[in-house]
């Protein structure tokens, strides 16, 4: 055998042993890896398990009366008084009011409404600046409890008493947030009515 046969025979019977070696290594590597993963994400997964029943909320706007009139229209048909003075626009304190309709299957309690640049926060009891009340049907039935529920198919008019100016034929993002979190959005046009 020459010198050139045997260095290739050596080379050879050691280049065999690597392969097995390094397979071992990864597939070892690759138990460690995920179980380290598992152990992890064990944590991860039991706290994210929903208990009870999930609760999907589900909002729809029907309508607004966003116009500079002293009588805003509710979503039942009927209208109501408002502190408006016409042909000045829509300042602070004036009031706008937006129609909603719960189409969720349990109850939803709504938390926080922003329009414009300004956050508007639930109070049943008087309308000031920056604040909202629920109209439930009629004219003057606004609701009373501590916090503003909204029963499944409930239709409500939300009037918000403006807490900012809002200039005529502005497009306005309305966006209201639920006590859960969901986030709901439409668009008022200042000066107009839809629905």
């Amino acid at each position: 055998m020459t010198k050139l046969q045997s260095k290739q025979n050596k080379l050879t019977s050691r280049r065999a042993v690597a392969p097995v070696i390094a397979t071992l290594l990864l597939v070892a590597i690759a138990v460690v890896g995920g179980s380290i993963v598992f152990v992890f994400s064990q944590g991860f997964f039991s706290s994210a398990q929903i208990s009870g029943s999930p609760n999907i909320e589900s909002l729809k706007f029907t309508g607004y009366d966003a116009t500079d009139g002293t009588t805003l229209l509710n979503h039942d048909g009927t209208t109501f008084a408002a502190g408006n003075a016409p042909g000045n626009g829509l300042i602070i304190g004036e009031e706008v009011s937006v129609y909603l309709q719960s189409n969720s299957v349990g109850k939803v309690t709504l938390g926080e409404v922003r329009f414009g640049g300004a956050v508007y926060n639930y109070n049943a009891t008087a309308s000031g600046p920056g604040s909202y009340q629920v109209l439930t049907t009629g004219p003057n039935t606004f609701l009373t409890t501590s916090s503003a529920e909204l029963q499944p198919g409930q239709q409500v008019t939300i009037v918000m008493t403006l807490g900012e100016n809002i200039k005529n034929g502005r497009d306005t993002q309305f966006k209201l947030t639920t006590a859960n979190g969901a986030v709901f959005v439409g668009t008022i046009i200042a000066g107009q009515q839809s629905g």
